[in-house]
């Protein structure tokens, strides 16, 4: 019976609303576990991508900005903000605290209105002659030293390399955009130490940022701290915020881990809702293919008579179900990236965590196996109707006794 092998096709294409039950189903399953298993990756890429860009040890910062617990969200997730302190600290961390082995100041400043955006973006000002944390990540994109009046923007801003923008009306030149890193750094503005400066001298004559009475040049928002080898880093936070009067020294470690505490909250959550889902739909797809299987008794008692084996039927079952989860699963994973692609950013703002999605190849390879899985699940639960069908009396049913 060659006719027999064309049977599956034929039976999802003649019951559109049967098969169509069946693939949302399937393509439940697949947004369940790919996208799952995608958020969790986006989770940890983005703490990752965090932990590298930022590499201190510990951060020094006004201590009004630690009391008011504003630093976390510029310095982690570069949320627009500034805070000040005198200059001085970097001097006197220099000097009085044992056991450090680098040193940097950063710059915050939030533009009044750029030429390149709609809304205001942070500026990151840094210096290059003493940078260890911007700098390795900017020459992975650029690879040159930023010039006075140069600036390189995250690969949200909506710029092109070579473009003149404007920024408290002085006109500073784009020379490249950075890696994504999934969070509101991707829409921040990079430059160094002297162009900062330039802007917040611009910034103070427009009046629009107050350094609390202090001359621009005489203020730093941060300071990044490299702990020398053999010396313990708690030990160096507790020295400084020991000697130095008016900050707050943290622990980098101790501020991604909390949201490193957030990310293991929702990675938890997702993995219980993709357990839960899949039960249900297992149990839900094992009753539709009874089902279903139990209305096509005559149907199999018929191909029986015509000539066709037990082990055909049970074939014809496989088949049916293994199609309909292969597109069930591709449809579902089509489905959670175009989700993915619109929704990423406001996912990222409304957790408060980093969300980056991996790699292309990563994002095939989790959705071959989401497609593999998926698969085998409407194969297993074809078993057991492929089973009762194999199991059928033919002349029991035609007799319509059963």
């Amino acid at each position: 019976m060659k006719s027999i092998h064309s049977l599956p096709f034929v039976n999802l294409i003649k019951k559109p609303a049967r098969s169509i039950a069946l693939l949302i189903l399937s393509a439940f399953l697949a947004v369940s576990a790919f996208g799952g298993s995608l958020a969790v990756m986006s989770l940890r890429n983005g703490i990752d991508s965090l932990e590298s860009r930022l590499g201190a040890d510990i951060i020094v910062v006004p201590y009004e900005a630690a009391t008011q617990g504003s630093y976390e969200s510029v310095i982690l997730q570069g949320n627009p903000g500034a805070f000040y302190m005198s200059n001085s600290v970097l001097g006197e961390v220099a000097e009085e605290i044992e056991g450090v082995e680098k040193l940097s100041a950063q710059y915050f400043l939030v533009s009044a209105k750029a030429g390149c955006c709609s809304v205001k973006v942070q500026i990151i000002g840094f210096d290059p002659a003493t940078d260890f944390s911007v700098t390795p990540w900017i020459e992975r994109s650029y690879g040159k030293e930023l010039s006075d009046g140069d600036v390189i923007v995250g690969s949200l801003v909506e710029v092109s390399t070579g473009d003149d923008i404007k920024l408290f009306d002085r006109k500073v030149n784009v020379v490249g955009q950075l890696e994504r890193t999934g969070t509101e750094l991707d829409t921040a503005i990079y430059c160094n130490v002297n162009t900062v400066k330039q802007l917040m001298q611009a910034a103070q004559v427009k009046q629009l940022v107050d350094y609390n009475g202090s001359d621009p040049d005489k203020v730093i928002s941060s300071v990044l701290v490299k702990v020398r080898d053999g010396y313990d880093i708690d030990d160096v936070t507790a020295e400084i915020n020991l000697h130095v009067r008016g900050i707050k020294a943290i622990r980098a470690k101790s501020m991604i881990s909390s949201v490193s505490d957030s990310l293991s909250g929702v990675s938890s959550a997702i993995g219980v809702l993709i357990a839960v889902i899949w039960g249900l739909s297992l149990i839900i797809m094992a009753i539709s293919f009874s089902m279903i299987n139990n209305e096509r008794k005559k149907e199999f008692a018929v191909l029986r008579v015509l000539g066709a084996s037990r082990g055909m039927l049970s074939s014809v079952v496989f088949k049916e179900a293994i199609l309909l989860a292969f597109v069930g699963s591709v449809c579902g994973i089509l489905l959670t990236l175009l989700i993915g692609a619109l929704f990423s950013d406001s996912l990222t703002s409304s957790i408060g965590v980093p969300f980056l999605l991996p790699s292309v190849g990563t994002m095939a390879a989790i959705g071959a196996a989401t497609v593999a899985a998926t698969m085998l699940a409407g194969a297993l639960t074809a078993a057991i109707s492929a089973h009762k069908v194999s199991k059928q009396d033919t002349g029991v049913i035609l007799r319509g006794d059963n």
